[in-house]
């Protein structure tokens, strides 16, 4: 994107970086957001890829408040288990690129797949049930590549 130019004053905008406060349920959280801004307001614009940074941050701010379980912990337990991303998906839910959004932030994981997250970080074995029943099902519900590794 060429240098914008800011919409109230029609100053050319600069690329940097202004600290902004994002506020959930009551609780917020202050970062760093990247973006064009304007040096004689207060004027900013962002491209998508500065949104998806407060997107990011709004998701873990939510995970905070809702009690769910941050994208890092999502892929300790993810790596305890000794799975792909993929397999994740299809064994405790979300389909095959659901672990690689909820790792990156991008996505929340339902109170359903976070339940089953802890109660799987606790007691790493009883993935063995589930790639039990997932072995029972057609390979046409398991993808193209079925569950190669289980």
């Amino acid at each position: 994107m060429d240098s914008p130019f800011c919409p109230k004053t029609g100053a050319p905008m600069h690329r940097g970086v202004r600290s902004i406060e994002l506020t959930y349920k009551g609780e917020s959280i202050t970062f760093e957001m990247p973006g064009w801004y304007c040096d004689q307001s207060e004027e900013g614009i962002h491209t998508g890829t500065d949104m998806k940074i407060s997107d990011r941050v709004l998701n873990r701010l939510k995970a905070r408040v809702e009690g769910l379980l941050e994208p890092e912990e999502i892929k300790r337990i993810r790596k305890k288990l000794h799975i792909t991303q993929e397999i994740a998906g299809l064994l405790i839910g979300g389909g095959p690129r659901a672990f690689q959004k909820y790792e990156s932030g991008d996505l929340l994981p339902s109170r359903a797949i976070n339940s089953a997250l802890v109660l799987l970080g606790h007691n790493p074995e009883s993935l063995t049930l589930l790639k039990r029943r997932e072995s029972k099902r057609p390979a046409v519900y398991r993808g193209s590549d079925g569950l190669m590794g289980l």
